[in-house]
């Protein structure tokens, strides 16, 4: 989904737009930009010490990765999971795409409430323009105030002259609202449309796929949304059917990726059934992954992000796959003729009669959802051995999209959690608390920013005070203080090696108050930090080795240990004791700080590789593989 994004950026930057293109030159444009990034991105995680295994790159949109997701829809639509119906979507008119309710945002606007003289009843609405498409007048059945005229037929009044209403009852009605009397719109609001389904009214489309009115709004046909809203109100008040208006503040829905207000439509879609119990398990989607919670076979960090998941997953709705745009794994759907659908696993099926193919793409989060078996089930062996994996590390927006989407399909497929524990980190946020996104156009260039001040200084400064869940705000002066720290810890290390032989042993040979002191601080700073990684509170962790390396170290027992390092007597010992506590200090420090930890290790020739020093565990005389 991102390299459409961007690109879409791109595009408006080039005075270029995606409609009028043609869809395979648009897709093979999109994918080019995308692998030209995709390298950028991989050397950006290199520089900043990400240690992966690159030959085992997966892309989306491999062949063997399509193959799965098509398996999986298959496998879904034959357990009578998904199906296709005529149903409100969320549709974006810049995008020219329907979006699932994830991809929508609450956004709180105050607007004008219009009330408008229905004939003998008034309404009220923020929506005069979508009157065209009105089909009844509803109100709540025990409001004594209009129990006379349901089951009536009213003349309303509109700009095109005058239409007859039937006026209903529907619980749905709030009667505290306006004047408890709503006019129904069911092609533009998904409330509208269950109340007219309910009643067997018609849908009646006011407002295109554009954004424009269409041709039942007459001489407003054609107009844009905003302008046809002024020009209505200015005739409804002409005629007198404006009764009043006033300030309203309500929240509406909203394109995550643009802002734009989202238009509900009435779209033959496919869609994925989450509530409805799965004819081979027996049990939804949804209480796949409920369960799987509840019974603690994953773990959230922090415990609101799992009450999160709960509230979102009780009032789940079915999830909208189809995308009307060329980018993505376009769904495996064949249509004869006279319009019957035919699923596949992908290959084209065989008829002697003319099919077509659906030309709508899938939603990315269905395959985005698949990711933790799609990418290592392209070889059976890299499945049986790494999956279920252990943790997933992702920032907290993308729980509903992408975390619990992983755990439904992940569930239904391979019969296990994909992941035992879900790390939700916080958002980076810029010097103005925005989140930093390509989408946005506000990131920093981190190959800059590691050339400047270091790697190093970028991931302490994006950890430190950043626990799990809350958004770090990385600064100029944050990095600079983290590049300090790195340059603290070359110092320590560069007066330790002048201050030592090369066959000086590296072992404890406490001698004075001062070695006691220090070792009690590295003894508490080991247990402190082995205690946080353990539990997920990596910042904790990298916090107190901060203070052990600038305090305990640096400030005293380094200046106690000048003269020490004078007398015949402790010079030997001394040397020893500063070799053992740098060695595992930097052992401390390397998963957080890898490059200049690494630099130290190999500048004193000791053996091997750094990653691969045993843990410390002081309390216990234990030790864990550090690169665990």
């Amino acid at each position: 989904g991102l390299p459409a994004v961007v690109f879409e950026k791109k595009l408006e930057k080039e005075g270029r737009t995606r409609f009028g293109m043609d869809s395979q030159a648009l897709y093979d444009e999109i994918f080019s930009f995308g692998q030209q990034n995709k390298e950028v991105v991989r050397q950006q995680l290199e520089r900043l010490g990400a240690s992966c295994d690159w030959s085992r790159n997966k892309f989306t949109l491999d062949p063997d990765m399509v193959a799965i997701v098509y398996k999986t829809f298959k496998q879904l639509y034959d357990d009578g999971l998904v199906y296709r119906a005529e149903r409100p979507v969320n549709w974006c008119i810049k995008h020219q795409t329907s979006l699932s309710d994830l991809e929508v945002k609450d956004d709180e606007r105050t607007d004008t409430l219009y009330y408008l003289q229905y004939g003998p009843l008034t309404v009220a609405t923020v929506r005069p323009e979508t009157m065209f498409g009105d089909v009844a007048v509803a109100v709540h059945p025990d409001d004594s105030r209009y129990s006379s005229y349901v089951g009536k037929t009213i003349t309303v009044m509109m700009p095109t002259g005058p239409v007859a209403l039937p006026v209903i009852a529907d619980e749905y009605v709030n009667p505290e609202f306006g004047t408890g009397a709503v006019k129904i719109t069911p092609a533009h609001d998904p409330n509208d449309f269950e109340v007219a389904r309910r009643h067997n009214l018609p849908v009646r489309e006011a407002i295109d796929q554009y954004g424009r009115l269409t041709s039942i709004g007459g001489s407003y046909a054609g107009m844009k949304i905003a302008e046809a809203r002024i020009a209505v109100v200015a005739r409804l008040s002409q005629d007198g059917v404006l009764v009043k208006q006033e300030s309203y503040a309500h929240t509406v829905k909203v394109c995550y990726k643009c802002q734009g207000i989202i238009e509900p439509r009435i779209l033959n879609q496919w869609w994925l059934a989450m509530t409805k119990p799965s004819q081979r398990l027996g049990v939804s989607l949804r209480d796949l992954a409920v369960n799987a919670v509840k019974e603690g076979k994953v773990t959230f960090l922090t415990e609101r992000f799992e009450n999160q998941f709960y509230r979102w997953m009780e009032n789940l709705r079915d999830w909208n796959l189809s995308r009307q745009i060329a980018w993505g794994i376009t769904l495996p759907i064949w249509y004869t003729e006279d319009g019957e659908a035919i699923i596949t696993d992908g290959r084209e099926p065989e008829s002697e009669h003319k099919l077509t193919r659906d030309t709508d793409v899938f939603d990315t989060w269905f395959s985005s959802g698949q990711w933790p078996f799609t990418t290592l089930g392209t070889t059976n062996e890299d499945l049986a051995t790494f999956y279920p994996t252990t943790s997933i590390i992702t920032g907290y927006d993308i729980l509903f999209f992408w975390v619990s989407r992983m755990l439904m399909l992940g569930l239904y497929t391979q019969g296990q959690v994909p992941f035992k524990t879900v790390y939700l980190h916080g958002l980076v946020r810029d010097k103005d608390r925005q989140k930093m996104s390509k989408s946005k156009g506000n990131v920093i260039n981190p190959l800059g920013i590691a050339e400047e001040y270091g790697a190093d200084a970028i991931r302490t400064a994006l950890l430190f005070g950043a626990a799990p869940g809350t958004d770090p705000v990385i600064s100029d002066e944050k990095i600079r203080g983290m590049r300090n720290f790195t340059t603290k810890l070359w110092n320590i290390a560069r007066f330790v090696r002048m201050n030592t032989e090369m066959n000086t042993k590296v072992e404890w040979l406490p001698m004075t108050d001062a070695d006691h002191a220090v070792k009690r601080a590295l003894d508490a700073a080991t247990q402190q930090a082995t205690h946080a990684i353990d539990t997920y509170n990596l910042h904790l962790a990298l916090e107190g080795l901060y203070q052990f390396i600038w305090h305990d170290l640096a400030d005293t027992y380094i200046e106690a240990v000048k003269e020490q390092l004078q007398q015949p007597e402790t010079k030997l010992a001394t040397a020893s004791n500063l070799l053992f506590v740098l060695q595992q200090s930097i052992v401390l420090l390397h998963p957080f700080m890898p490059f200049v930890t690494e630099a130290i290790y190999q500048n004193f020739s000791w053996d091997g590789c750094l990653m691969n020093r045993p843990w410390p565990l002081e309390e216990t005389g234990a030790t864990r593989n550090a690169a665990q």
